[in-house]
C-alpha cells in the first residue's frame, strides 16, 4: 500500500515537473521568437533604405550642395547642419541633466517638494508633443530671448530674434533633457551607499565625494544619456521646424545665428514639397542612409569613449 502511494506521489510530482519544464521550454522559445522578429524588422528596414539609396549614395552626393532645386547635388550643407545642431545640443544638454540627477539623487532628501516637483516636471517633459517644443522654442528663444537680445546689444536690430542654429539646438536639448536625466540619476543610484559613507568618514566633504566617488562610477551611465541623447536629437524634426531649420541654403552656416539645413528636415521636404516626389525618392533613401551612419558614428565615438573610462576606471 505504501509503495502505491510513494509511486502516485512521484508520478504526480513527476507530471508536475514536465508540466513546469514545457512552460519553461514556451516561454523561452516565445522571447527568441520575439527576439528574431525585432531583428528581422530591422534587418528590414535597413535593407530596404540600402537598396532604394544605391543609385545615388556616393562620396560626391555626401560632399555636395544641391542643385535644379533639390532634384540632383547632394547634402553636404544638412550633414555639417545635423552635426553642429547636435554637438550644440549636447553641449547645452548633457551638462543641465547631470547636475539635475546629481541633486536629485545626493542632495534632495526623499520627502522634498522641490524634488518631487522636478521629478514631475521631468515625467511631464518626456511625454510632451515634441512638436510642442518647437512652438516653445519659436515664443521664448527666438520672441522673448532673442528679441531681448537685440534690443539690449544691437540697437533693436534684427540679428538673434529669428531662427537659427542656436535656438534650434536648445530647444532640441530640452527635448532630450529628460533621457539625460533618468539614464544618470539611475546611474547614480547603482554606487553603492557604503563608498559614500565611507568617504564622508575619511573626512571627504559632500562635494568631494561626488566628485572623486559617485562621478567616476556612474561616468558610464552619463555616456550612455548622452548616447540616447544624440539618437533622439539628430532624427527629430518638429522642434527645429520654427526655430533654425531652412528648406535651402546656398552656403553653410558660420555663426550660431545662421540658419542651417538638417537632415531629417531634408528628408520631410523631399517627401512632401517636392514638386517630383518620384524623382526625389532615391534621395530620399540616400538622405536616410547617411543620417542613419551620421547617428550610429556619434554613438560609436561616446561608447569607445565611455569603453575607455571603464577600462581606466578599473
Amino acid at each position: 500500500m505504501e509503495t502505491t502511494i510513494n509511486e502516485t506521489g512521484n508520478q504526480f510530482f513527476s507530471n508536475k515537473k514536465k508540466g513546469v519544464d514545457i512552460k519553461g521550454k514556451l516561454v523561452v522559445g516565445i522571447t527568441q521568437v520575439a527576439v528574431l522578429l525585432i531583428v528581422a524588422i530591422l534587418v528590414i528596414i535597413l535593407g530596404i533604405i540600402v537598396y532604394e539609396s544605391r543609385e545615388k549614395f556616393s562620396w560626391e552626393f555626401i560632399s555636395s550642395f544641391p542643385t535644379n532645386g533639390m532634384t540632383e547635388g547632394g547634402i553636404f550643407p544638412a550633414l555639417i547642419g545635423t552635426f553642429i545642431l547636435v554637438v550644440v545640443m549636447s553641449i547645452a544638454a548633457v551638462p543641465f541633466g547631470t547636475i539635475t540627477a546629481i541633486y536629485l539623487t545626493e542632495y534632495a532628501k526623499e520627502n522634498s517638494k522641490i524634488a518631487a516637483a522636478v521629478r514631475f516636471s521631468v515625467r511631464t517633459l518626456a511625454v510632451v508633443p515634441s512638436i510642442i517644443f518647437g512652438l516653445f522654442g519659436l515664443g521664448f528663444f527666438i520672441q522673448f530671448v532673442g528679441s531681448g537680445m537685440d534690443k539690449t546689444f544691437n540697437g533693436g536690430q534684427l540679428h538673434w530674434a529669428q531662427p537659427n542654429i542656436l535656438w534650434a539646438s536648445l530647444t532640441m536639448s530640452l527635448l532630450t533633457l529628460p533621457v539625460i536625466i533618468v539614464s544618470v540619476e539611475e546611474a547614480l543610484k547603482t554606487i553603492p551607499r557604503e563608498l559614500r559613507e565611507a568617504s564622508l568618514a575619511l573626512g571627504a566633504t559632500k562635494w568631494q565625494t561626488i566628485k572623486n566617488v559617485v562621478f567616476p562610477g556612474s561616468i558610464s551611465g552619463i555616456m550612455t544619456g548622452t548616447i540616447l541623447a544624440v539618437s533622439r536629437g539628430a532624427g527629430e524634426v518638429a522642434p527645429i521646424l520654427f526655430t533654425g531649420a531652412a528648406y535651402y541654403l546656398a552656403t553653410l552656416p558660420k555663426s550660431l545665428s545662421d540658419q542651417f539645413m538638417n537632415l531629417g528636415y531634408h528628408i520631410y521636404i523631399m517627401s512632401t514639397q517636392s514638386s517630383d516626389v518620384e524623382k526625389t525618392m532615391p534621395i530620399q533613401f540616400a538622405t536616410t542612409l547617411v543620417l542613419l551612419i551620421l547617428t550610429l558614428s556619434l554613438n560609436l565615438v561616446a561608447v569607445i569613449i565611455r569603453s575607455r573610462i571603464r577600462r581606466k576606471a578599473k
